[in-house]
């Protein structure tokens, strides 16, 4: 993964916990990123009003000014799940015979298991730029695009 998508990526657990905040939405089906493009698709049961979006994009960005620690480092499962419980799990499942997990974490914003990189800092992310969401109501999930800000 290049410089970009590291920090696209981090953008990712940016936009979820704006998501998560804004929307409620709690369940991540998946991540896609490409360059300073990503997307991130969650479980949702309906698309999104403009206000939300904005809200969203507001609360994503006011973290990345914040210039927030990115966390790495790894716990044995039973005590991740212990102290952080389901939500270090979305919908893509993480092995039963997985016993120790990598964990990144933006303190009271976002934790989730990943095994890729990110940046040491929300601020290293830059700005971000929402695209207008796709609602799929036959799936209930909700695609959220963005665009790192240059």
């Amino acid at each position: 993964m290049g410089a970009e998508e590291v920090r696209t990526h981090t953008a990712a657990h940016v936009v979820k916990g704006a998501v998560q905040k804004v929307l409620g939405a709690k369940w991540t089906a998946s991540v896609f990123v490409s360059e300073t493009h990503g997307r991130l698709t969650v479980k949702f049961d309906r698309k999104p009003t403009e206000s939300e979006v904005a809200a969203i994009e507001r609360e994503a960005n006011g973290k990345v000014a914040e210039d927030a620690e990115v966390v790495e480092f790894e716990m044995d499962r039973e005590e991740a799940e212990g102290h952080f419980g389901d939500q270090i799990y979305d919908l893509f499942p993480v092995p039963a015979n997985v016993t120790r997990l990598r964990i990144v974490r933006i303190p009271d914003w976002n934790v989730n298991c990943c095994n890729e990189k990110h940046v040491e800092s929300t601020s290293l992310v830059g700005g971000i730029r929402l695209e207008t969401p796709r609602f799929r109501s036959s799936r209930k999930e909700l695609e959220v695009g963005f665009d790192l800000a240059e």
